[in-house]
């Protein structure tokens, strides 16, 4: 049976400078607190392993994951200046892909569509 959930979430991972993690985890404080605004979050949070980061995050559907990165421009711009952008993946139903192809398109994320299962 396919899914009928319209949840894409996005999977950035960084590698953080050296030297510089205290300051990414700044900005970290800045992106939850700009974030928890965001009616169409459903979840989001940032791990640690070293200087690698990841941001586990996941909106209601491509609108929302679009109003966010709208929403955190500024400092993601400031935390690309001290960390790169190793992998960037999104995930979601095509109908919502579809939404986000040409928008993301200068960031070169791989995308993984969401074909079966279910959310509570």
């Amino acid at each position: 049976m396919a899914t009928e959930d319209t949840c894409c979430s996005i999977v950035p991972y960084f590698k953080i400078h050296q030297g510089q993690l205290d300051a990414f985890k700044e900005i970290v404080e800045e992106f939850v607190s700009l974030t928890d605004n965001e009616a169409k979050c459903l979840y989001y949070g940032f791990s640690f392993d070293g200087d690698q980061a990841h941001c586990r995050e996941g909106y209601q559907d491509a609108d929302g994951l679009l109003a966010h990165l709208e929403n955190v421009g500024a400092p993601l711009g400031e935390a690309l200046k001290i960390a790169d952008l190793t992998r960037l993946e999104i995930h979601g139903p095509e109908q919502e892909l579809a939404k986000l192809r040409e928008p993301l398109t200068d960031l070169n994320p791989q995308y993984f569509v969401l074909e079966y299962g279910f959310r509570r």
